[in-house]
């Protein structure tokens, strides 16, 4: 009797193998056509009809496996457990009717919380920087990996990044702001509460846009950015250097634009060289949406599809998305002219599916429908949404009008964002991108492709929930609050005006709710590609202002937008100014809390605030020579100061700084140097305030910036308390790239300062790095220690 072999083991299906194996074994095993389509991607609803998981569709689309799936919560009008069924739906058909049983990653849109029909909608990103609170930032993320992992979702496209300088640019509203060290601090705490511990129960952040994106051209979507090398990677590269190294981030998405004449897309420089070789990132890069036919048919840097799927692959894009477009039949043909080889197909092929094991995806491919709803935790989400809303709100100005107290008389609430829903929320929100996705179905698509939009897409319900200034204050102030609408965002109608006049003049203070609607559609003033030539107000609010002024009666404007906005009239003559950003869901409550004087507003400004765009660029942290000191100093029609500097952000309670030391004059390079400040409340009530440490080199053999931000901490005090705070900053914090473009730590003198803004700063005192050359080696450092608590009690000597 002849004996029979046993089947050799399948290594790739063993989750007792090691990752590197499983992709090994698992890679050899594919045909060409099932790489490709793990490089590829499809639309939620290219897989579904009438609102259900079609296996007909699917045949069509997942015959040879698939890498991505699009957006089955942010692209459809599901519920969470409808979107848990479907995905379900989606990775069985893979499991059990493709030949190799590939599961796929889902990713999701998660700017401003999870992009979902029912999902809490967080604050927008602009003003999760202003909280300044990295904390917080990780534990928003915590709850929205919380919140796509029981619904079946494996990779979030979100932090944005991109450090804007110029507020023109409508995704404003999506970054952390100008300084790279914030936005840095912000985004690495939000990688990490995404990716969790490890893969297996977290969501791979995909950290974007690679790289300059913010600085665009004229602050024009997709326009070229023109940065030298020294900015790029001081300012622009930073943030995502610390991401890679610092947070382990897993993936990034290349920016549409070109730096230097190459879109990012096909810049195996930025890519391959920077990236992957300098900084050892083994994620994978996405694609933006379509972007890789971009390099044909926008930039028109490849003479068709083809060659643009050769030069975005052998860049280092990996994935195509949202759909598999130039990663298809043009990719395989690239393949079969030589245009690029096997072994790069190989290697993304690689990153894709080791995501996939890490994620767990093989061994646990779907989730508890029936859990979806008790596992998602939103009563927490709401929470953490609040907290940051609350902290987000910087107050511009105030001349005692605010808080207004419990004898205030009548309110007149004006405004075309005081009992609107929609407005409240960022252009990333469920809501905003619904509108254009039904905008696409009656037009060319989005981002000029044409795309198949289900018909029972709706919007029904995506603001339900949602609480309007009007709601929040009513129900505070009742029959006390009179409200007009006055005017809406962008249109021209003074229809209002009579109405919005005569409310102010009756009361005894007026609060204007102005601002912007963010989107992506043409109604939208603010959001991706919703670009702006001026920074004021639009449509005729800014009239408005004037009108309600004129009344005489107190007015306290209440700015909803994504970017600075506002002319002069408005910041000169209002009483008070609260910037609110696109503070989301709970933002109503958040604003009305700090108009009363629940909450003490705490926010600072991540962004330096223009006086007008004939200003821009305004930041911080210019050079000695930027044209902030010449002969005359401003412009003939103008200060070259901001309206508010960076760092700027009123409150409540009064903090001063007592005391501040250095705890050395002379550091070796290499070491740290300890910086000391005792900060009071010294008015009637507790109160938030943020420290700022900023340094500047006066002696470096490259000009440097009049400052830096180092470091930061919020503090938190009673009346008349004294916090202490601590700053340990490392020498490696406090380098450049000197004239060889080696990042360098010299030997010479640090200025540092304490305070509450770049402008509102204490001189802490300097001191001197010292090593045994001019350039010694130290390794860079991303940030130090910050440590918070009580001030040494002072001691007296016996009588």
């Amino acid at each position: 009797m002849t004996a029979v072999s046993p089947e050799p083991a399948v290594t790739y299906t063993d989750p007792a193998a090691a990752v590197g194996e499983r992709v090994t074994d698992l890679l050899a095993r594919m045909t060409r056509e099932e790489k490709l389509a793990q490089l590829g991607s499809a639309w939620a609803f290219s897989l579904m009809e009438g609102g259900r998981f079609s296996a007909e569709r699917a045949r069509t689309v997942l015959r040879h496996g698939l890498g991505h799936v699009t957006r089955v919560a942010g692209a459809t009008s599901l519920r969470a457990e409808q979107v848990a069924r479907v995905t379900n739906e989606i990775q069985r058909f893979l499991v059990t009717e493709t030949r190799l049983g590939i599961p796929a990653i889902v990713h999701e849109e998660v700017c401003s919380g999870l992009m979902a029909r029912e999902a809490t909608i967080l604050p927008q990103a602009i003003g999760v920087a202003s909280t300044w609170e990295p904390e917080l930032n990780r534990l928003l993320a915590d709850a929205v990996r919380a919140r796509m992992r029981a619904m079946g979702s494996h990779q979030g496209l979100s932090p944005v990044l991109d450090v804007v300088r110029d507020p023109r640019w409508g995704r404003t509203e999506e970054t952390y702001g100008e300084d790279p060290y914030l936005v840095a601090r912000m985004g690495v705490a939000f990688i990490r509460g995404l990716q969790g511990a490890s893969l297996a129960e977290g969501v791979v952040a995909t950290a974007k846009h690679f790289v300059g994106y913010g600085a665009s051209e004229g602050g024009l979507n997709w326009a070229p950015a023109h940065l030298p090398p020294r900015l790029l990677r001081e300012v622009y590269l930073h943030p995502f250097e610390a991401a890679v190294r610092e947070a382990g981030l897993q993936s990034v998405m290349a920016g549409y634009h070109e730096l230097d004449g190459i879109p990012c897309h096909a810049n195996r420089e930025l890519l391959g060289d920077v990236l992957r070789g300098e900084w050892g990132f083994a994620g994978t890069v996405v694609s933006d949406y379509f972007a890789v036919d971009d390099l044909h048919s926008y930039h028109h840097f490849a003479q068709d599809k083809r060659r643009a799927a050769a030069l975005a692959l052998t860049a280092g894009t990996d994935v195509e998305l949202p759909a598999t477009d130039a990663y298809a039949e043009a990719l395989a043909g690239a393949l079969d002219a030589g245009e690029i080889s096997e072994g790069r197909l190989d290697e993304a092929v690689s990153r894709v599916l080791r995501h996939k094991f890490e994620l767990g995806l093989f061994e646990n491919p779907y989730v508890d429908e029936a859990a979806v709803t008790v596992a998602v935790n939103t009563e927490r989400h709401r929470e953490v949404a609040l907290e940051v809303a609350r902290r987000s709100l910087v107050l511009l100005k105030n001349d005692g009008v605010l808080p207004l107290r419990p004898g205030t008389g009548t309110v007149a609430l004006i405004g075309p964002n005081a009992d609107s829903a929609r407005h409240l929320l960022g252009d990333y929100s469920f809501a905003a991108h619904v509108e254009s996705l039904l905008e696409a179905r009656e037009r060319k698509g989005l981002l000029g492709q044409t795309m198949t939009v289900p018909d029972d897409l709706k919007i029904e319900e995506s603001t339900d929930g949602v609480p309007t200034v009007r709601d929040e204050l009513t129900a505070r102030l009742g029959d006390r609050v009179r409200y007009a609408h006055g005017c809406d965002v962008i249109d021209t109608s003074r229809d209002g005006f009579d109405e919005a006049v005569a409310a102010a003049a009756a009361a005894d203070v007026a609060v204007l709710v102005l601002g912007d609607r963010s989107g992506l559609t043409t109604r939208a003033t603010t959001g991706e590609s919703r670009d702006r030539s001026s920074l004021e107000l639009p449509g005729v609010q800014e009239d408005l202002v004037r009108a309600v002024v004129a009344t005489g009666t107190p007015v306290v404007a209440v700015l909803v937008a994504g970017r600075p906005v506002g002319g002069d009239f408005l910041h000169e003559k209002c009483a008070a100014v609260l910037l609110a950003w696109l503070p989301g869901q709970t933002g109503a409550q958040a604003i009305t809390e700090v108009l009363l004087g629940e909450v003490n507003p705490s926010g600072k400004l991540p962004i330096s605030y223009p006086r007008t765009v004939g200003q821009i660029p305004v930041f911080y942290g210019h050079k000695v020579s930027g044209g902030r000191s010449h002969w005359h100093g401003d412009y003939v029609d103008s200060p070259v100061s901001p309206r508010y500097p960076f760092g700027h952000g009123l409150g409540y309670a009064p903090f001063v700084i007592e005391q501040v030391a250095l705890d050395r004059i002379e550091v070796i390079a290499g070491d740290s140097v300890a910086v000391e400040a005792t900060v009071a409340n010294v008015g009637d009530r507790a109160g938030e305030e943020v420290v700022q440490l900023y340094i500047r080199d006066p002696q470096a053999t490259v000009t440097r910036p009049v400052l830096e931000l180092k470091s930061f901490a919020r503090v938190a005090a009673g009346p008349g308390q004294r916090t202490a705070v601590r700053f340990d900053l490392p020498t490696g914090q406090l380098g450049f790239y000197d004239r060889d473009m080696n990042y360098s730590v010299e030997t010479g003198l640090i200025e540092v300062y304490v305070g509450f803004s770049s402008d509102i700063r204490t001189l802490a005192g300097t001191f001197t790095i010292t090593g045994d050359s001019g350039r010694p080696k130290v390794r860079k450092a991303y940030s130090g220690t910050v440590t918070v608590g009580e001030p040494p009690q002072a001691t007296t000597s016996p009588a």
